[in-house]
This record gives structure tokens, sequence and C-alpha cells, in this order.
């Protein structure tokens, strides 16, 4: 009886982990496998920012001069904020740093990560020194309350990712995890890596009435009539989470949520849309009842447009007053004052919303002014009068004065390309029968976003809003480690193949192509496709191919995979086509009873994220298998 085998594995877990590792912010929750219905969201953490509550905390690391951990989150940054000046260029400080493994387009495990003061450390390490920290924070909490020391063999650890990344980063996530300690090469199952959206998606469907806002006024929610707008319901619903936020502990029922009701089974989908500090991430959902296990439709499509476009953007508005020469020298020179200045800049972003009036005020560091002067020769107030930028004015008490229409300008480049991509999406033949859009991820709270959101779809489907908007992927992980079975169907975001030899057929292969070996005439190269990019892939399946050997006297076989982002391939020369992975098997050792003709069977296994290839050997058995690597080729 597999099934009992199955459970007993999973009863070696005590605690589910999750780490929502954010491109600005990260957290951890967790949840006791015997009580999976309560979801514990991590300590608050010290040192919050004004203007801006958060269950989490800075995704911020420092490196002491020598290149050693120093601290992480709140501490890190005003630890470093604290620093002299002179002392402060030879400490390391890392911030938003989770984008570069998804704009570096030959990720390596020797890719460079760059500190605030211009020095370069491996991204492996900061990324394994983060997760180790979170690690610590977690066993420490977790040992606090059970009173006795608990054990990372105890833990089963979900890392989130952004499910539009592409494979070598989701790769370098798990080696990172590897080197913090989280789990090993011999034990992966101890650590899934979850895709973002699909986390959400997950904890969407556990959604009760009550905990979500609606902002199609189709129905009152939450007893708000629809006369009300957006703003007070969300002020009201904000209430609700500030009286809620002693509480860490979530509950879960073992339900469906309501709106699901509604939902036809087979015909109607629902979008998550997880837009985040960095990246914006879309899948299409189906689900299945009764058990309500997921389907995904369309395989997840996004961009970098989370709302540190936002902040790029307020940059490139300083850089317009006060000189880009200037914008730069000052941000190498005064780190730590660039570092307040963005964070007085973030607490006045979460203070933006359509139907404001009254001007937002962002406070100068006094650096900033004094260092302005001595490198213009002239005041910051003279610079605001003749840069001719009409809304941003210089108040007396040393503030940047923005209109919020100014403000709202700031936002405009990364919603419209959010709404562009979304329309997109929309657009396909797959993704008919939309009823729900989620939006999800720490930019969701954005009142901008939302109202861009509801105005361009509202009419298609109903747009909603779990609550703790920002915790919605922490939750979902956590869901998702302690039932890993709930996502059946992926779409692959790859075509798989191996490179094989086939017969020569002339007028079919191109003339290029033809090898004679032995007096048999081959064409080379070929790319015998497993798995097509987009193509439906159950959890867990496997797909085979035979081979047999060019050569019957041959001693070992040598299996090459490759993967393409297209995907109709016909050859491994292709452009666009990277080997990942190789299957050495070895044939020796056979006696005369093998037959001529052999038989290679090949398998590839799609599992959660990563695929795993296997070669056997049918005359003897003997069988190799290899893990799809794309860092190290």
């Amino acid at each position: 009886k597999d099934s009992d085998a199955d459970d007993a594995v999973e009863q070696l877990y005590l605690v589910v982990v999750a780490i929502d590792f954010g491109t600005t912010s990260s957290g951890y929750a967790y949840s006791f496998t015997k009580e999976p219905e309560c979801i514990h969201v991590m300590r608050r953490w010290e040192g919050g920012d004004p203007g801006v509550s958060s269950q989490k905390t800075p995704t911020t690391i420092l490196l002491t001069p020598e290149r050693k951990f120093h601290s992480f989150g709140y501490a890190a940054r005003d630890f470093y904020h604290d620093l002299d000046p002179t002392e402060s260029k030879h400490w390391l400080y890392f911030e938003k740093f989770k984008m570069k493994l998804h704009t570096t387009g030959n990720l390596t495990m020797e890719t460079d990560l760059t500190a605030a003061n211009g020095k370069k450390v491996k991204a492996l390490e900061i990324f394994a020194y983060a997760l180790q920290f979170f690690k610590e924070q977690a066993l420490k909490e977790l040992s606090d309350q059970g009173g006795s020391d608990f054990e990372n063999t105890e833990i089963r650890w979900v890392i989130t990712v952004p499910a539009i990344w592409k494979q070598p980063a989701k790769q370098f996530m798990r080696q990172a995890a590897y080197k913090a300690g989280m789990a090993t090469p011999e034990n992966p199952e101890q650590l899934i890596i979850a895709l973002e959206p699909e986390a959400a998606s997950i904890y969407c469907r556990k959604l009760r009435l009550h905990q979500m806002i609606d902002l199609s006024s189709r129905a009152p929610v939450n007893g708000y009539s629809p006369s009300d707008t957006i703003g007070t319901g969300f002020t009201q619903a904000k209430e609700h989470v500030r009286r809620n936020r002693q509480s860490r502990t979530f509950l879960v029922e073992n339900v469906i949520g309501e709106i699901w009701s509604e939902l036809e089974e087979g015909s109607d989908r629902y979008i998550v849309v997880d837009s985040g500090g960095g990246t914006v991430d879309m899948t299409v959902h189906q689900i299945r009842l009764p058990e309500g296990h997921l389907k995904e439709l369309y395989k997840a499509t996004g961009g970098p447009y989370g709302s540190l476009g936002v902040d790029y953007e307020f940059e490139k508005l300083l850089c317009k007053i006060f000189g880009e020469d200037f914008i730069e020298q000052f941000k190498i020179k005064r780190p730590a004052a660039w570092v307040d200045l963005m964070i007085a800049f973030e607490s006045r972003k979460r203070a933006a919303a359509p139907d404001r009036t009254n001007p937002l005020n962002i406070t100068l560091p006094f650096s900033f002014i004094d260092y302005y002067k001595k490198f213009r020769g002239h005041s910051v107030e003279h610079a605001l009068r003749k840069s001719n930028v009409d809304f941003v004015k210089w108040s007396s008490q040393g503030m940047l004065r923005m209109s919020p229409d100014a403000m709202n300008a700031l936002f405009k480049p990364t919603i419209d390309q959010i709404i562009q991509h979304l329309s997109d999406v929309f657009d396909k033949p797959e993704v008919t029968n939309v009823k729900f859009l989620f939006l999800v991820g720490g930019f969701a709270e954005s009142p901008l976003l939302q109202q861009a959101v509801q105005s361009a779809f509202g009419s298609r489907c109903r747009v909603i809003i779990p609550q703790d908007v920002g915790l919605t992927i922490l939750k979902g992980a956590v869901l998702f480690g302690l039932d890993p079975a709930v996502i059946k169907v992926r779409r692959s975001p790859l075509t798989y193949g191996v490179g094989v030899l086939n017969r020569f057929v002339e007028g079919k292969h191109p003339p290029e192509k033809l090898l004679i070996k032995d007096g048999t005439r081959w064409c080379t190269d070929v790319f015998d496709k497993f798995i097509s990019a987009d193509q439906s892939v159950a959890l867990g399946e496997t797909v085979t191919r035979s081979y047999t050997p060019a050569k019957p006297s041959q001693l070992v076989i040598v299996i090459n995979i490759y993967s393409s982002e297209q995907d109709n391939v016909s050859f491994i020369t292709e452009s666009g086509v990277k080997k990942c992975g190789t299957l050495r098997l070895d044939l020796t050792g056979t006696d005369a009873s093998v037959p001529n003709r052999r038989e290679i069977k090949t398998l590839m296994q799609f599992g959660d994220t990563e695929i795993k290839a296997m070669a056997i050997d049918v005359a003897t058995s003997k069988s190799v298998k290899v893990g799809i690597d794309f860092l190290n080729y």
C-alpha cells in the first residue's frame, strides 16, 4: 500500500516554514504539521519605519569590511546608517539585490552583486547569508516557543520565487539554500521552491467573504454598500486588520471559500496577479472540484514591473531637478543619506491615492541640502525654482512638496505596463471565462494600482483583494508546504529533448548534417523532443523514450539533454538551444546473452521546480540519474 508509505515520510517534518524572500521586503511564517489550520506569521521586527507598518523586514544585508555577515533587515539598515561616512564606505551594504537573478542573462554560481560602496561579492554568498539569517531566526523562535531546541531536520522549508524567473534563477535559489544548510543535495525534498503566484492562488482558494475586499461594486462586501468609495472600504478594512494585528496566528479553514461556489468547474478560470517590489507575475488557474486541486491554464507571464519602478521614476525626477551628476555623486559619497531619502519617499509613496488632493511632503536629509550647496554653489531651493518642474515645490520646513498629480505621474509608467501586460493575457485564446482577478503582493496595497486594474478589467471579471494582501504569498506558501500535491497540472516553461543520431533521409535532412560511420549514413545533432514549452505537465509525470547505441560495440553511451524556449526545435545547433544535463551510462560488463540491438530507456520526470532525468540499460538494468542543471553548463 503506497499511500501509507507516503504518509510516514510526510510525518517526519514537525513544522513547515515558508520564507517569502522579496525584492523589497521579506518574512517567514510557519505551521505545525499537527495543526495545519494555524499559520503563524513571524515575530514583529524591531525598528519599523514611520508611516509603513509591516510584518516583514526590508531585504537589506550588511557585511563587515572583512566580508563577514553582520546584520539583516532594519538592523542592517540602521547600523549602516549610524556609521560615520569615513567608516561606512568600507562596509558592504546590499538592498533590492534579488532583481539581479531576474536580470542576469547568463547566471552562474560565480555571478557578482555590487554593494552600495561599489565593491563586488558573489551573489551566492549574499543569498546564502540571507537565507541562513531566516533559518536561524525561525529555529530560534520555534525553540523559544517549544521550550526545547528545534532541529533543522524536523523542518520542511519552502522558499518562494517569481514564476517568471528562468530555470537557472530557481536552481540558484536552491543552491543558496543548500549553502545555508536548509537541505542537502542528498535530501532535496526537505526544501520546496514554490512559485509566488501559485502560493497566492492556494491561499485565495481558502478565502472567506469577510477576508477580502471586492473592488467591483456589484455586491456589498464586508457589509459596505457599493456607494462607499473604494477609499472608505479600504480604511475600514485596514482598521479591521490593525485590530487583528496583535495576533500573529491566522486560522485557515479546511474548506474552499464561498465565492468558489460561483465557479463552474471545467470552464471558469481565475487570474492571480502578484505584484511585488521587483516583478509582477500572473498565472491563470482553474479549480478542480471537489478536492479543489489547481490546474494551470496558461504559462506564468509578467515582467519587472514591480513598485521599484516608482522609486526609479522618483530618482529620475531628482536627477531632472538637481542634475544627474549630483545624484550619482551623492549616492556614492553619502550612501546612508540616500537610503534615508528613499525611506522617506517610501512612506509618502504609500500615501498616494487616486482621490488625494493635498500635497505630499518628502523630507530631504540635511546632508543632501548641505552637500548640494557644496557641489553646486547654490541652494536646493534655487535648483527647484529654476528646474521648471512646476508640480514640485520647496517648503520652508526643508521638504519637497509634491502635488498628488506629480506623485501619480511617478506611478504611471509602471502601472501602465502592468495593465498592458494583463490586457495581453486576457486576449489569449486560452484565457476565456475569467471570473475573478485576485490582486496580491505588496504593491497590491496601492490604491492607484487597485483603481487602474478595476477600471480596466472590472467589467470583465470581479477584482478581489485579500485583506492582508502583503502576507498572502507567505500564507499560501505554508499551505503548499503542508500539502505539495495541491498543484496538479503545470505548464512547462521550456521545451526539453535529447541530442540523437537518426538515419539520414535524402531530401528531408540538410546535407551538412550528414555523418557516415561504418558505412551507415546518419543525420547528426537531431533534437528529439520530450516535452514542448507551454505543454501541460502533471506533477510527477514521466516521459520515456527508447534509444539504441549507434554501434553495438560501444562501451559507454552519453546522452545530452537540451532545453529551448522555442516550441519547434529540429536540431541542437539552433540558436537558443542550451545543454542542461548529461547522462553517462556505462555499458561494460555485458556477457554474450545481451541482444545485439540494445535498448536504452531514457526518462524525464517533471517535479515541482526540478526535473530529473534517468537512463536505463534494459538488458542489465544498470541505470544512471541526473538532475537538470542550468547553472554549470
